[in-house]
C-alpha cells in the first residue's frame, strides 16, 4: 500500500512539473537608480511616476516611486485600498480630511513612512523635491474628494 501511495505522489510531482506549476520560484526583481524609468503622472502637475515591480493598473502587488517638485500639491483624496509610503528624499508634508488645511500637515521627513487605511481622506504636498515610495495591491485608484 505504500509503494502505491509513493508511485501516486512521485506521478502527482511529476505531471506538476511537467505543467510548470508551482515547483519552479519566482525570479528576483532588481532594480537601480539607472533602471528607473520616469513619465508623467497623469492628472498631477509637477509629479513623475516610476514603476519598480508588478502593474499598478492591474491586480496584484506593486511598488512605484513619484517623484515630486517642490510646492506639488495633490488634492484630497482616498484609496480603496491600504496606502504604505516611504519618503526617500526631501519633506513629504500630509494632512487627514475633506479640506487641504496646510496648517494640519505632519511633515515626514526622509526616512519617514506612513500608513493610510483604505479609505481614509488625506491629502499631502512636496516640501523641496521629493520622492517617496508606495506599495499595495493594485490596481491603484486615486478617488478625489472633490472634482477640480
Amino acid at each position: 500500500m505504500k509503494k502505491i501511495v509513493l508511485a501516486l505522489c512521485l506521478a502527482i510531482v511529476a505531471t506538476i512539473g511537467l505543467c510548470g506549476i508551482a515547483l519552479t520560484s519566482p525570479k528576483p526583481t532588481i532594480v537601480t537608480p539607472a533602471d528607473l524609468k520616469w513619465s508623467p503622472f497623469p492628472g498631477l502637475p509637477g509629479a513623475q511616476i516610476a514603476v519598480l515591480y508588478g502593474d499598478p493598473n492591474s491586480s496584484g502587488s506593486y511598488t512605484i516611486r513619484l517623484k515630486l517638485v517642490d510646492g506639488t500639491k495633490i488634492a484630497p483624496h482616498w484609496h480603496p485600498d491600504d496606502e504604505r509610503v516611504t519618503v526617500l528624499s526631501g519633506t513629504f508634508m500630509v494632512g487627514l480630511g475633506d479640506e487641504m488645511d496646510a496648517s494640519k500637515m505632519t511633515a515626514l521627513p526622509a526616512g519617514s513612512f506612513v500608513y493610510i487605511p483604505a479609505g481614509i481622506r488625506h491629502y499631502a504636498m512636496a516640501k523641496g523635491d521629493v520622492v517617496i515610495q508606495s506599495t499595495g495591491m493594485g490596481p491603484f485608484k486615486m478617488n478625489m474628494v472633490k472634482s477640480p
